[in-house]
């Protein structure tokens, strides 16, 4: 397990700690409306305001203990979601290694429904077809003659979003090579500096004195974050995000330069300078 493969389970195991915690608080506020509301004999009418308040106490309890429960769930649901989520973030260190196995999976699949379809159109059954399976061939045959596959074992749309999918990790494999590879280069301004981490995947902003309201909303409104555990405000390392940050006034290179005409790819893009 790498280290974001680990931080993801650490963000599972909190939100599991939080519902459990929440839902711990829940019980308890929940068996204290009841104990509370025991000693009122069943059907006794309100006598006076002290019985009032204390039935009212009752009730909030009990509010309380809807609203814990409630949290509760939000938490297990968040924990679930990020279990299911196996999409490959371009944060994880492997991603490349990932994205390229993924489309490995995806090519095989492609060949794989391109050749079934073929057997079928020279034969007209899938029977026969090494890897095939007596069964499997049967189950082709009867969706091809049911009309569910659209006269193929394998429809058409099928193939055609497969092939999408293909062509899309593969755009998302050269952008990502080509990040790694060029790289970016942070830069100094006046009370800080910008750091282009290459193996958090974040361009973060860190200043020498906390910057003032109109500084931060500036940050906020360009897609940075503020995290608290390394004091940056950051977010994820791609062009845009030294795009966004060369625009913002406060943090701009102490040269007066442009933070994107020194970057690797615009300098491939001007060649070499004479």
């Amino acid at each position: 397990m790498n280290d974001y493969e680990q931080k993801k389970q650490n963000r599972i195991d909190r939100y599991r700690e939080k519902a459990d915690k929440a839902r711990a608080q829940s019980d308890a506020l929940f068996k204290q409306s009841e104990d509370m509301a025991s000693v009122i004999p069943f059907g006794q009418p309100i006598h006076g305001a002290a019985d009032r308040r204390y039935r009212e106490k009752i009730g909030a309890k009990m509010d309380q203990s809807l609203a814990a429960s409630q949290k509760a769930d939000y938490y297990e649901q968040k924990a679930e979601a990020a279990e299911r989520n196996t999409a490959i973030s371009s944060d994880d260190p492997d991603a490349i290694q990932k994205l390229t196995e993924k489309l490995e999976e995806r090519q095989t699949l492609q060949t794989y429904m391109k050749n079934v379809n073929a057997y079928y159109r020279k034969y007209g059954t899938c029977r026969g077809m090494d890897g095939i399976t007596d069964e499997q061939a049967d189950k082709f045959d009867a969706d091809v003659k049911s009309g569910l596959s659209w006269g193929m074992p394998f429809p058409q749309y099928m193939l055609s979003n497969n092939n999408q999918e293909i062509h899309r990790i593969q755009n998302r494999l050269r952008r990502l090579k080509e990040a790694r590879e060029d790289g970016y280069t942070g830069w100094e301004f006046d009370g800080g500096k910008v750091v282009a981490n290459q193996e958090d995947n974040r361009l973060q902003i860190f200043f020498d004195d906390i910057p003032d309201a109109s500084v931060r909303s500036d940050l906020k409104g360009r897609g940075f974050r503020w995290a608290r555990s390394i004091g940056a405000w950051q977010r994820q390392l791609t062009y845009a995000a030294v795009c966004a940050a060369s625009c913002i006034e406060a943090i701009k290179p102490i040269d007066g330069s442009d933070p994107r005409s020194f970057q690797p790819q615009n300098q491939k893009k001007s060649g070499p300078t004479r």
